[in-house]
């Protein structure tokens, strides 16, 4: 694949459904858990609300859609993300976002430090690494190294909002 693709080709289409599509699973299972945003993770999501995140994922979308790799990478990422949304979401939508927190933050209260941190290691470290092996062995196709950068940037973003997450939780009980 060329660096980028000619805006309204067959391959561009591609890339702009793919990332419709990656981009509307996230945005749909972040509805289903959290219609208000109360559990909202990411900040700049959470800034930006549904106003403003409709229109600035759409040009997200529109605009990548033009570079197979990076649309690559945001629709890996997109996608786990709406998967770990989907994962959880029946349990914060039935106790409601407040008693989903609220819970959540009694069970934090109530764990290790050193067992919430290593669990969340481990499972950034599991994800993250078949993203490295990806890309070390992918060579020069763009699906096997996108897709291994998309897994290691959700690890990363999973660990990173995790840890802002668990930040301002502990902030807020004091």
């Amino acid at each position: 694949m060329e660096d980028a693709v000619p805006f309204g080709s067959g391959e561009y289409l591609v890339f702009l459904g793919l990332l419709l599509l990656a981009r509307g699973m996230d945005f749909l299972s972040t509805w289903v858990a959290t219609p208000n945003l109360v559990l909202e993770a990411n900040p700049i999501a959470k800034r930006l609300g549904w106003k403003w995140g409709v229109p600035v994922n759409l040009a997200v979308c529109f605009g990548f859609a033009l570079y197979p790799l990076p649309a690559i990478i945001i629709a890996t990422t997109s996608l786990l993300v709406a998967a770990r949304n989907f994962q959880g979401a029946w349990l914060m939508r039935s106790m409601g976002e407040w008693a989903y927190r609220a819970w959540m933050t009694e069970r934090l209260e109530a764990t290790p430090r050193w067992l919430f941190l290593g669990c969340l290691l481990g499972q950034t470290v599991v994800s993250g690494g078949i993203g490295v092996a990806l890309v070390l062995f992918g060579g020069n196709r763009p699906v096997p190294v996108g897709v291994g950068i998309g897994l290691v940037l959700y690890a990363v973003a999973v660990t990173l909002f995790t840890l802002i997450s668990l930040w301002r939780g502990r902030r807020a009980t004091r």
